[in-house]
């Protein structure tokens, strides 16, 4: 696997204006990716400030790990951000984090690099795993799963309105040959779909789809987003930037719910609101989203959307 693959960090200053970060605070990035991040946070953090970071991919961790050896005040593991309870817990910040950033999605050195197999404009193994080294590849589960899980999955996480059509393409060339490229599935993906979308590569959605479920980044999210509320000192920032509907949503109503609380489940003429019916989330601000300079720059930021909210309690 390459090295040399530039990543652009996406909402940088936003999302760390966002966490309104404090010198002495203790602060988690959840998906550390190249650092771009992790390091902004470390300019604003004081000697006694700490930052612990998560990620999956092997190379993401070996940066960190160089940024760990400059920096005594971060620390990095090779984890899921959904598993940042478990690992708070170990070391004794449950309640006590200042502010957690989720950046979801894929990296720019993951789709760049042929290698990672994330790609249908990169040829190379159809593989999409975030850690190479734990669970099932694009082309295992490709070769195996039926027909109608294929186009579940189109559909259901790439939102591809042509899954059931795409899925019986793909299980009728994979009884002929295995599929182990990503040029070869994204060119069956291609012929099977009959409306391409104008700047828009027709096997997109499909590969999406694909990579949302063979990385599970649609439930680690709802885990993560769950386990943060547990992590977050009242007072703490959670910030987080989605590049897709799907993840978004789940953002979104995530917070509405604990913004607006439990008061709908009580007697509307109850003189004193429990406080477990009490928000325990703050919304603040509007979504952000990516300026037209940071458009210009890096067209890939162009799906972002960023939301922030503070614990209450």
């Amino acid at each position: 696997m390459n090295s040399d693959f530039r990543h652009i960090t996406v909402l940088l200053d936003e999302a760390v204006e966002g966490l309104a970060v404090r010198a002495g605070g203790r602060y988690i990035d959840g998906t550390f990716g190249r650092g771009g991040h992790s390091r902004l946070i470390l300019d604003s953090l004081g000697p006694d400030g700490q930052l612990l970071g998560f990620d999956k991919d092997p190379l993401a961790i070996a940066t960190g790990k160089a940024l760990a050896a400059e920096d005594g005040r971060f620390v990095v593991v090779q984890r899921s951000f959904a598993e940042l309870s478990a690992e708070a817990a170990v070391r004794d910040l449950s309640g006590k984090v200042s502010g957690i950033l989720l950046d979801l999605g894929v990296s720019s050195p993951q789709l760049d690099d042929a290698t990672r197999g994330f790609s249908f404009l990169n040829d190379g193994p159809l593989d999409m795993r975030m850690d190479p080294s734990r669970g099932v590849s694009a082309a295992q589960w490709i070769a195996s799963a039926s027909e109608e899980e294929i186009a579940r999955v189109f559909k259901e996480y790439g939102e591809e309105r042509f899954a059931k059509r795409m899925a019986r393409a793909v299980v009728a060339r994979r009884a002929e040959q295995p599929f182990e490229r990503t040029a070869d599935l994204a060119q069956v993906l291609t012929v099977a779909n009959p409306a391409w979308e104008k700047g828009k590569n027709p096997a997109t959605r499909a590969f999406q789809g694909l990579r949302i479920y063979i990385n599970n980044e649609l439930g680690d999210l709802e885990a993560g987003l769950d386990a943060a509320m547990e992590t977050l000192e009242v007072g703490g920032r959670l910030v987080v930037i989605s590049f897709h509907s799907l993840e978004d949503r789940i953002v979104k109503q995530f917070m509405r719910k604990h913004a607006k609380g439990e008061q709908d489940k009580l007697p509307r003429d109850l003189p004193i609101i429990p406080k477990a019916f009490e928000p325990r989330l703050k919304l603040i601000g509007k979504p952000v989203f990516a300026s037209e300079a940071e458009l210009k720059a890096n067209p890939r930021s162009r799906s972002a959307v960023m939301r922030i909210a503070e614990k209450l309690r």
